[in-house]
C-alpha cells in the first residue's frame, strides 16, 4: 500500500467497514434489513422534499418556525446521504472497502451535520421561547435577518468541530489494523484502531463536544424550562394546550438526537465494539433524521392543510 498525504507514517490507503461483514444471521435477514433501510430512504426523501416544497410554496408557513424546519428538512437529506448509499452497497457485496480520503469525507460531513443540527435545534427552541414566552415582541425580535444569522452560525459551527476533529484524527497512524468496527468512518471507532498516542483526540472529543454538543443542550434545557413556567403560570388552558403542543415535537427530536449522540461519543473509546453500537449507529444515522419529518411536521395542522392544498392543485 502507498503511504497517505494525510500522515507520512501512515501505511494505511483504505478501510475495511466491519459493520455488515460481521452479520452471521444470513442472507435473508440481510435482504430484509436492505429492503427496510431502501424503504426509510425513501421515506426520508420524500418526507423531506415535501416538507421544503410546501414551505416554500405556501405563504402562511413562512415564519421562523418554517424556516428553521425547512433548513432542518435539508439538513437531514445531507445527514442520511453522508452514510446511507455506501452502507446499501457494502450490504450486497460484502466487501466494504473506503478509501482513507473518502473516509475523511465521510467523517467531516457526518460530524459538520451533526454539529449543525445542534444548533439548529437551540435556534427552534429560541424561536419557540419569544414565541410564547414573549409573544408581543415576537415578530421585532425574530426577524428574517436574525433567522439567517442563527442558521448561519449553526452551520459554521458544525463545520468548525468537523475540521477541528477531522484534522486530529487523521494525523494518526493507523498501523495496527484497517479493520473499523462499525458501518461507517467515526472518530471512535478510528481511535481504538490507530497506533498513536490519541489522548489529545479524547480530550478535544469532550472539551470541544461539551462547547458545540452540550452549549445547545443546556441552551434548550433553559428555554424549555421557562416555556414551562410560562405556561403553568397561564391559567387559561386552551392557551396552555396550544403552547405544549407546539413543542412536544421539537423536545421528542432533541431527545432522540442527543440520546444516540451522547452513547456515541461522550464515553472512553477503549468501551467501543461493533456488537454494543451497531443499534446505536444505526439510529443516530438513520432512523433520527428519517423519523424527523414524521416526528416534527407531519403532525402539525398547518403543515397537513399546506400539503393538502397542494395536492389539490
Amino acid at each position: 500500500m502507498g503511504t497517505s498525504f494525510f500522515n507520512n507514517q501512515t501505511s494505511i490507503t483504505e478501510f475495511v467497514l466491519l459493520g455488515f461483514v460481521a452479520v452471521k444471521s444470513g442472507k435473508s435477514l440481510l435482504t430484509i434489513l436492505f429492503l427496510t433501510m431502501y424503504i426509510m430512504v425513501i421515506m426520508c426523501f420524500l418526507g423531506n422534499s415535501i416538507i421544503i416544497t410546501v414551505s416554500l410554496l405556501n405563504q402562511s408557513l413562512h415564519t421562523p418556525m418554517y424556516f428553521f424546519l425547512g433548513n432542518l428538512s435539508f439538513l437531514d437529506i445531507c445527514y442520511i446521504s453522508v452514510t446511507l448509499p455506501k452502507m446499501i452497497v457494502d450490504l450486497w457485496v460484502l466487501s466494504p472497502h473506503i478509501s482513507l480520503l473518502d473516509c475523511a469525507a465521510q467523517m467531516f460531513f457526518l460530524i459538520s451535520l451533526a454539529g449543525a443540527e445542534g444548533f439548529l435545534l437551540a435556534s427552534m427552541a429560541l424561536d419557540r421561547y419569544f414565541a410564547i414566552c414573549h409573544p408581543l415582541i415576537y415578530a421585532r425580535f425574530m426577524t428574517k435577518w436574525t433567522c439567517l444569522q442563527l442558521t448561519a452560525v449553526s452551520w459554521a459551527c458544525g463545520f468548525f468541530n468537523a475540521t477541528l476533529h477531522t484534522a486530529l484524527t487523521f494525523r494518526l497512524s493507523f498501523c495496527r489494523s484497517n479493520v473499523i468496527s462499525h458501518f461507517y468512518c467515526d472518530i471512535p471507532p478510528l481511535l481504538s484502531i490507530s497506533c498513536s498516542d490519541t489522548s489529545i483526540n479524547e480530550v478535544a472529543l469532550f472539551t470541544v463536544g461539551v462547547l458545540v454538543g452540550f452549549s445547545p443542550f443546556f441552551f434548550i434545557l433553559i428555554s424549555y424550562s421557562l416555556i414551562l413556567h410560562a405556561v403553568f403560570n397561564n391559567r387559561q388552558k386552551g392557551h396552555r394546550h396550544k403552547a405544549i403542543s407546539t413543542c412536544i415535537s421539537h423536545v421528542t427530536v432533541v431527545i432522540l438526537f442527543y440520546c444516540s449522540g451522547i452513547f456515541t461519543y461522550f464515553r472512553p473509546t477503549s468501551s467501543y465494539s461493533l456488537e454494543k453500537d451497531q443499534l446505536v449507529g444505526v439510529i443516530y444515522s438513520i432512523i433520527t433524521p428519517t423519523l424527523n419529518p414524521i416526528i416534527y411536521s407531519l403532525r402539525n395542522e398547518e403543515v397537513k392543510r399546506a400539503i393538502s392544498k397542494l395536492l389539490i392543485r
